[in-house]
């Protein structure tokens, strides 16, 4: 019997240890994430091939990819380790109790504003729950990165199958710093924007334009404006920052910029225009896969920040 339970711990450990390599594309990456020295994730990697008896990685000097046979394996593998996670929420509902790790990813700068300063409360209400933060711009795919939930900020994709609770607008607003405005004027009309320095995020399509849309006007059509500006990032926090330093205009989310605009930092400008650079319905969602649709401690989490979102003055509409 109790080599039986030992067996099948190691078969878990093996399943999560393959499912983080084929995820992180390496041995290394695997081992930072899993908390465990590289050399020890190859050794599980290289029994668990042996027991098979087929090989699931394609090795390289430069990077590690899942042969046919791993493929298929993953996704057996992301299924149980799935099932296995719903059974441990199952467990600790019924317990009425919230703990376990929790996996969260979202873009860096909210959770530097939002995420952080709700950490103390969490841990107050909620002390036995570990919070296990993934900070990245992009957009990660929750069942590979064995991610519990994901702040998204934009339009939901409805094939990714994903349950998605809206947690407040994603309104973008134009803005500038008084001094800028000063020095080069208010644009008024989307044309008038050409003659601006517009602080620009980079997108991965390169696109250098805004969309404008008037406001009291629900049939105007959406215009297409080119910008062109000095100043570039793929960090909406650093665009912000330029923006009061008076580089320019900047295409900002308002829940980034609220606190400047309240203390006069920036300015809104062309505020009879709703904008966005991309489609013009979007929020901020907090997003999980369907079978976690009834996990507690997602729902203590997302709860509990929609409450700080609230408190903040983020809007939900």
């Amino acid at each position: 019997m109790i080599a039986s339970r030992k067996d099948s711990m190691d078969r878990f450990a093996e399943l999560k240890t393959f499912c983080t390599v084929a995820a992180a594309g390496g041995f290394s990456a695997a081992a930072r994430q899993l908390g465990v020295a590289t050399s020890s994730v190859t050794r599980v990697i290289d029994a668990l091939e042996e027991r098979l008896g087929v090989a699931l990685l394609n090795r390289s000097t430069r990077s590690v990819t899942l042969t046919e046979a791993g493929r298929g394996y993953q996704e057996d593998a992301l299924r149980i380790l799935e099932q296995l996670e719903a059974a441990d929420d199952a467990v600790t509902e019924r317990a009425g109790e919230v703990k376990g790790v929790l996996r969260v990813a979202a873009p860096p700068t909210f959770a530097a504003l939002y995420i952080a300063p709700m950490l103390p409360d969490l841990r107050v209400r909620h002390p036995q729950l570990t919070l296990d933060l993934c900070l990245s711009n992009t957009v990660i795919n929750l069942a590979d990165e064995s991610i519990d939930v994901a702040i998204r900020m934009g339009s939901v994709d409805p094939e990714a199958r994903l349950v998605a609770r809206r947690l407040a607008a994603h309104q973008r607003v134009l803005c500038a710093s008084p001094a800028y405005l000063k020095r080069h004027g208010t644009p008024r009309t989307p044309q008038e924007l050409a003659n601006h320095d517009c602080l620009q995020f980079s997108f991965t399509e390169n696109r250098r334009s805004w969309r404008l849309r008037r406001k009291d006007d629900p049939d105007a059509a959406v215009e297409e404006v080119p910008i062109r500006g000095v100043v570039q990032a793929d960090n909406a926090d650093v665009l912000r920052q330029a923006a009061v330093a008076g580089l320019g205009v900047a295409m900002l989310a308002h829940w980034l910029v609220h606190a400047d605009l309240r203390a006069g930092r920036l300015l809104r400008v062309m505020e009879d225009y709703a904008v966005n650079p991309g489609p013009m319905d979007v929020a901020m969602h907090a997003v999980y896969q369907e079978n976690r649709r009834g996990s507690q401690k997602i729902r203590a989490f997302v709860d509990l920040l929609a409450e700080h979102l609230g408190r903040a003055g983020i809007p939900e509409a």
